[in-house]
């Protein structure tokens, strides 16, 4: 709907996502109120013209942080019989007495849009959405949920489409684009990481087959197996610590990139750190059978080797 802020030019056909809810919207779907309060019983019953906005709409109306106290008007709010019936007054001016955290409103990639939330009472509609929190699997109370709307209204039918939030958000599009991408980052991402671990041990192993004569002479002149396995791992290690350090190096410069496809995942430095240890653990795990090879050489064959 297009609204109005008081004392500013109204020339402007801005809009706010107009929500009609009631003070148990927000505890029910975990929405804190960051200033200020929510209505209280008395107030929905009488559908009193107090508003609460989203912290976007804070952000972008009221920079100065004092979102609370103002007046807003919504001048579109008005009865549509037979589809929807008004209070009175209701596009009249409502004061701001509460500020919500930013929830998506949007889709789930799409940022989220100004808002504002507006008693229930205010503006009925013929249909609306009864949302439960449960602790059980939500459609088994669905039985409750007709007879509190019952033991209210025993005319009142509970009826249309009946979802939980999980198959509600799974419904989305986004959804699906979502669970493609991750798939296909999956699958290439295990690809790249098998592809390293081949590479890795071949070259150790190649390494390793190299410089068997020399292990052989370091074991004949009391070089222990743990010695020479700590010389493998030391001369992989180079190659790993060079590789990872390149990785992360081009990973920060690529990282706008990468964020258009897989939002926020570039940036968060927990998955960012699991994947450089998964490198780091995998190139240990490959290098260790060669090394272990080398290790457990007879000193005597090794210094036959040719």
């Amino acid at each position: 709907m297009t609204f109005e802020i008081f004392g500013r030019p109204s020339g402007q056909k801005e809009q706010l996502r107009t929500n009609f809810v009631s003070p148990g919207y927000f505890s029910t779907l975990r929405i804190p109120v960051l200033q200020g309060r929510l209505w209280d019983d008395v107030e929905i019953v009488r559908a009193a013209r107090l508003a609460v906005i989203n912290q976007s709409t804070a952000r972008q109306y009221f920079p100065q942080g004092d979102a609370i106290g103002k007046q807003i008007r919504l001048p579109e709010l008005k009865s549509e019989p037979p589809f929807a019936q008004s209070a009175k007054d209701s596009n009249s001016w409502m004061q701001i007495i509460g500020v919500v955290a930013d929830a998506r409103d949007d889709g789930l990639s799409r940022p989220v849009k100004p808002a504002i939330f507006v008693p229930f009472t205010a503006h009925l509609w013929m249909f609306t959405q009864i949302l439960v929190r449960t602790r059980s699997t939500p459609l088994a109370n669905l039985n409750r949920v007709r007879a509190a709307v019952k033991a209210v209204d025993p005319d009142q039918q509970v009826v249309r489409q009946i979802h939980d939030l999980e198959q509600w958000i799974q419904d989305e599009d986004e959804y699906a684009y979502g669970r493609l991408v991750a798939a296909l980052f999956a699958g290439f991402s295990a690809l790249a990481l098998a592809l390293a671990a081949i590479g890795l041990f071949s070259v150790v192993s190649y390494g390793v087959a190299q410089r068997t004569n020399e292990f052989g002479i370091r074991m004949a002149l009391g070089a222990t197996p743990r010695g020479v396995l700590r010389l493998v791992f030391a001369s992989t290690a180079r190659d790993v610590i060079g590789g990872v350090l390149g990785g992360v190096l081009l990973s920060i410069f690529l990282r706008g990139v990468l964020a258009k496809w897989a939002e926020g995942s570039s940036q968060n430095p927990l998955l960012f750190a699991a994947a450089t240890l998964l490198l780091v653990a995998t190139s240990a795990l490959v290098a260790f059978i060669p090394a272990r090879r080398a290790s457990s050489v007879d000193p005597m064959i090794a210094l036959r080797y040719e």
